[in-house]
């Protein structure tokens, strides 16, 4: 396996820095962090590579914030100057790992994403009879730091660029507990190993990738799954043979504890693909595909407060505009038009009229 060195020097170039500072603002013009790096970018950019050069940066703490989608999930923000270090980094590291991975990997990856999974699971879907769902039982949380290590160390060999790697592996906030027992552990090595790493960050989504890259290969060229998709931890697996595909199941889970991670086991089923399946937030049938109704109640919800707020002039209708868009922009990926058209046949943003005596 090739393995690659000299990349610390690409990483601290001040001109990488500077592309990396235009990615790490996207979306961000409008936060204050933002906006006062951008204020003295030459000085923040000059200082941030001295101290990659001089070995003396050091991440800073985290933002921490819960979102509700579907579930409470805790979301950590770094500091604006960690997220250019982390464009730096990725814009670097991320090609080398490109091309190792499996196709059917869609999540966080150049010309991927959740409407190409959707669609490739659509083609398999009627393809094959069944499909075998599962996802990893509290992923990010559980990613074991010494083998996230271990496996970019493998593509590269460059040590300083494994240092700062480290450093931010090792900077990550404290996730949730998870305790879990795996083959050769005695009773204290799960709180002996470092683990979990923060949702929200761009390194994350990729060491997320890197980290069960191994199983997609296991899954495609050990144990034959020609109809194979991963979205982050979602696996799903197709085939004509029910029995096979708890055999999959069974196999793919003695390959994850060996990674210290296991299978969600009330989200691990095997179904035929004509009931429909829930998958990326669609429930995706052979012929056509629905919205997931929480997905429906969760948009009127959103709606129903922005026209309050609308009304009492604390939201502009740019803002509003913006949630729409981005919900139709995934409405349309499914068999929706009457939905929308009643949706939208409900919705109204007017002003409260202040009467004066």
């Amino acid at each position: 396996m090739k393995r690659y060195g000299n990349l610390y020097e690409k990483i601290c170039d001040f001109d990488g820095l500077y592309e990396a500072s235009r990615l790490a603002r996207i979306g961000k013009r409008g936060k204050v962090s933002c906006a006062t790096f951008e204020m003295n970018i030459e000085e923040e950019l000059l200082r941030l590579r001295e101290e990659l050069i001089a070995k003396t940066y050091r991440p800073g703490p985290y933002r921490e914030f819960t979102i509700y989608d579907r579930k409470p999930r805790k979301i950590s923000a770094a500091p604006y100057r960690d997220r250019v270090v982390h464009h730096a980094l990725c814009r670097i590291i991320e090609p080398i790992f490109e091309r190792t991975f499996v196709h059917d990997s869609y999540a966080c990856r150049p010309g991927k994403g959740t409407h190409q999974a959707v669609n490739r699971f659509t083609e398999y879907a009627r393809r094959y009879k069944y499909v075998l769902k599962t996802d990893v039982r509290k992923y990010f949380p559980s990613i074991d730091h010494e083998i996230l290590l271990h496996k970019i160390s493998r593509k590269i060999k460059c040590l300083d660029t494994l240092e700062l790697i480290g450093l931010i592996i090792d900077g990550s906030n404290k996730q949730e507990d998870v305790v879990a027992y795996y083959p050769g552990d005695d009773l204290f090595t799960p709180f002996q190993r470092r683990k979990g790493i923060p949702i929200g960050n761009l390194t994350s989504q990729f060491f997320a990738n890197v980290y069960l890259n191994d199983i997609d290969h296991y899954a495609k060229e050990v144990l034959g799954c020609r109809g194979y998709i991963r979205y982050v931890d979602d696996i799903a697996v197709f085939d004509d043979d029910k029995q096979r595909l708890w055999d999959i199941s069974r196999r793919l889970a003695e390959f994850l504890a060996g990674e210290r991670l296991s299978h969600h086991p009330g989200k691990t089923f095997v179904v035929p693909v004509t009931e429909g399946v829930d998958h990326l937030g669609y429930r995706i049938f052979p012929a056509h595909r629905r919205l997931r109704r929480d997905n429906v109640w969760r948009f009127l919800h959103k709606m129903s407060r922005l026209q309050k707020l609308y009304a009492k002039d604390k939201v502009s209708m740019d803002e509003i505009n913006s949630s729409l868009q981005s919900w139709l922009g995934h409405a349309r990926h499914a068999d929706t038009q009457g939905l929308r058209t009643k949706v939208f046949a409900g919705i109204c943003f007017a002003k409260q009229k202040h009467i004066t005596s």
